[in-house]
C-alpha cells in the first residue's frame, strides 16, 4: 500500500468532486426551509415532516449503496463508475426540488417527499463512493488530513459561491420568487453534475483497492454492519459528526428567518452575510489542517468548537438592527464551522484501517455510507425540529408578492433559541465524544505498521 504524498493534480481532481454535494447542501441548508414555508406555502410542521419521512428511506439507502460500492468490480475501480452513473440524476432531482407545482398542500407534501427520496438516492450514489476514495488514495495519517483539507476547501468554496449567487439570482425576481428559485435551480443543477466527471477522469483507484477482497468472502452485509457498529472509534466519530453537523444545520436552517424576522436585515444583504460565513470557513479549514499537524485533530476540534459556541450565543443575545454585529459573528462562526467539516472526515479513514486490521476487509463504502446518512440526517432533523418549533410557536407564513407579516414574540424567541442555545448545547455534547476518541497519530502508526506486516506475510490477500 502506498503511503507517499499524492500529486497536487490528484488532490485537486479529488477535491473538486465535492463541489456538487457542497452546492446542494449549502443551498438546501440556507434556503430550503424558507422556500417551503414562504414560497411553496407549506405549513412549517408539514415542511419538516417531508424530510423526516425521507430519512426512513435514507437509513436503508445509504449503507446499502456503500455496501454495493464495496462489491463493485470494473476496470475503473469500485467507486469511480458510480460518479458517472449518478451525476445527471443528481442534478435533475435537485432541479425538481425547487419547482412549485399547482397542487393542494397534501399534493405538495407528496410531491416534495418523492423528490426528496429521489434526490437523497442520487446524492448517496454520488457521495458515498466519492468520500470512500479518501481512505484508498492515501494511507498516510497527515496526508489524509491534507487531502481532506483540499476537499473541504472546494466544498466550502462551492458553498460560498452557491449560497451567494443563489440569493442574488432569486432576488432578480422580486415579483415572482417561484420563477427565481426555478431559474437558479436550473443553473445549479448543471453545475452540480460536472464535478463528478472531473474526479472520475482526474483520479485513479490504486490496485490494492480495486483488487481488495470482496466482502462476500467474509461477513455479509448485516454481519458487516454489526461489526462496524461494534467499532468503538467509529461510533465516536459518527457521534462527533452527527452532533457537529446537527448544530451547523440548526444555525443554517434558521439563519434566513433569524435575519429577516428578528434582526430586520435587508434581504438584499443576506447573500453577503453567507459570503462572510463561508469565506471564513474556507480560510480556516486550510489553517486548521496545518495546525492539526502540530497539535492533533482533537485539539483543533476543541478550539474550533469554542469559537462556534461563542458566535452562536452571541447571535441569541443580539437585538434588532445590530447588522454589523451579525456580520462579525458570522465570520467567527466560520472559524468553528470549518472544524465540523474537516476533523470528523479526516478521522474516518483511520477507523476504516482499524476495521481492516480486525476483519481483513476494506469496507470504506459501509463506513462512508453511514457518514453520508448522518450528514443528510442532520439536515433532515434540523428541518423537522425547526419546522415544528416554528409551527407550535405560531409562525405566520409569508405570501409571495406581499409584505412579510409581523411575527409573534413566541415565534421570534423560538428562532433565536434554535440558532443560539440549542445549537450550542448540541456542540458541547460533541466534545465528550472527541475526548473519548482513541486513535491518535501514534495509534494510527501502530495500525499501519501491523497492516504492513500482514501484507508482507500474506501478499495474496490483496
Amino acid at each position: 500500500m502506498t503511503t507517499t504524498r499524492l500529486s497536487q493534480k490528484t488532490k485537486l481532481a479529488y477535491g473538486a468532486g465535492d463541489l456538487g454535494a457542497a452546492i446542494a447542501t449549502a443551498i438546501n441548508g440556507f434556503f430550503l426551509l424558507n422556500f417551503l414555508i414562504n414560497v411553496a406555502g407549506l405549513r412549517p410542521g408539514i415542511a419538516g415532516n417531508v424530510f423526516l419521512v425521507a430519512k426512513i428511506w435514507d437509513a436503508v439507502n445509504d449503507p446499502i449503496i456503500g455496501w454495493l460500492t464495496d462489491h463493485t468490480v470494473s476496470k475503473f475501480g469500485r467507486r469511480r463508475p458510480w460518479l458517472l452513473i449518478a451525476a445527471v440524476p443528481f442534478g435533475l432531482a435537485f432541479f425538481l426540488q425547487w419547482i412549485v407545482p399547482p397542487l393542494s398542500e397534501a399534493g405538495l407534501f407528496w410531491y416534495y417527499l418523492v423528490i426528496a427520496i429521489l434526490l437523497d438516492t442520487a446524492y448517496t450514489a454520488v457521495n458515498v463512493p466519492y468520500v470512500s476514495l479518501t481512505a484508498e488514495l492515501t494511507q498516510d495519517y497527515d496526508e489524509r488530513t491534507r487531502l481532506s483539507s483540499v476537499r473541504m476547501g472546494f466544498s466550502i468554496l462551492g458553498g460560498v459561491l452557491a449560497a451567494f449567487f443563489h440569493g442574488i439570482i432569486v432576488s432578480q425576481f422580486p415579483a415572482n420568487p417561484r420563477l427565481g428559485y426555478m431559474v437558479s435551480a436550473a443553473i445549479w443543477a448543471v453545475v452540480i453534475a460536472g464535478p463528478c466527471f472531473i474526479t472520475f477522469f482526474g483520479t485513479k483507484e490504486p490496485d490494492f483497492a480495486i483488487n481488495a477482497r470482496p466482502a462476500a468472502e467474509g461477513p455479509g452485509f448485516f454481519e458487516g454492519m454489526k461489526i462496524a457498529l461494534s467499532n468503538k472509534p467509529f461510533i465516536l466519530v459518527t457521534v462527533i459528526y452527527m452532533l457537529s453537523w446537527l448544530a451547523i444545520q440548526f444555525a443554517q436552517n434558521n439563519l434566513q428567518l433569524y435575519t429577516k424576522d428578528w434582526i430586520k436585515l435587508d434581504m438584499s444583504m443576506f447573500s453577503y452575510l453567507l459570503l462572510a460565513i463561508q469565506f471564513s470557513s474556507f480560510i480556516w479549514v486550510l489553517i486548521w489542517a496545518k495546525v492539526s499537524e502540530r497539535i492533533g485533530k482533537q485539539n483543533v476540534y476543541y478550539l474550533g468548537a469554542g469559537f462556534f459556541i461563542l458566535a452562536l450565543m452571541g447571535l441569541f443575545f443580539l437585538q434588532p438592527g445590530q447588522v454589523t454585529a451579525v456580520f462579525v459573528l458570522a465570520a467567527v462562526a466560520g472559524i468553528g464551522i470549518s472544524v465540523g467539516y474537516l476533523v470528523p472526515w479526516s478521522m474516518v479513514p483511520d477507523v476504516v484501517e482499524l476495521d481492516e486490521l480486525e476483519t481483513g476487509q476494506r469496507r470504506e463504502g459501509v463506513f462512508y455510507g453511514f457518514f453520508v446518512f448522518l450528514q443528510k440526517l442532520g439536515l433532515a432533523v434540523g428541518l423537522f425540529v425547526s419546522g415544528w418549533a416554528l409551527d407550535l410557536s405560531g409562525y405566520i407564513n409569508a405570501t409571495p408578492g406581499l409584505p412579510d407579516p409581523t411575527q409573534p414574540a413566541s415565534a421570534l424567541f423560538a428562532i433565536r433559541v434554535l440558532i443560539g442555545p440549542a445549537s450550542a448545547v448540541i456542540l458541547l455534547l460533541s466534545l465528550l465524544a472527541v475526548r473519548a476518541y482513541p486513535i491518535t497519530r501514534e495509534k494510527h502508526a501502530e495500525i499501519r505498521a501491523e497492516l504492513a506486516r500482514r501484507e508482507a506475510a500474506f501478499p495474496a490477500a490483496e
